[in-house]
């Protein structure tokens, strides 16, 4: 019979780097980022500030410890969407200096990347 697991190890590669290469054109880099489209960024920047109305536990961080990450160099690899923007902007207004990878092509929403990158609040690749 046919097992599934050699079936995932045979097509998930392929499919990845088959998706990488389709989109490999559409990718600009100027700068410390990579993302699929800058130009998404004022609709990103938009959808950044609603999810912050959202999300007041890390929006009150940012007041109540100051400069807590001065210093630290931080990465981060999670889902690049407006909620992970909001995190990334929280960890910056805490001093941290920030790097972050999107860890799913599937899931990225190019909007929140495109503002984090172009509002340089981390060194972004998405």
């Amino acid at each position: 019979g046919l097992c599934i697991t050699s079936v995932a190890r045979a097509v998930v590669p392929s499919l990845i780097t088959n998706t990488f290469h389709k989109h490999k054109q559409a990718i600009m880099s100027t700068g410390d980022y990579k993302v699929a489209d800058i130009s998404l960024a004022d609709y990103g920047r938009k959808e950044i500030d609603m999810a912050e109305v959202e999300m007041p536990g890390l929006m009150s961080s940012r007041t109540e410890y100051g400069d807590a990450l001065k210093g630290a160099r931080i990465s981060g690899s999670l889902h690049m969407t407006v909620q992970t923007a909001v995190l990334i902007e929280t960890l910056k207004s805490l001093g941290g200096d920030i790097r972050w990878c999107s860890c799913n092509i599937f899931s990225t929403q190019d909007h929140a990347a495109a503002a984090i990158a172009r509002d340089e609040s981390a060194a972004v690749f998405a």
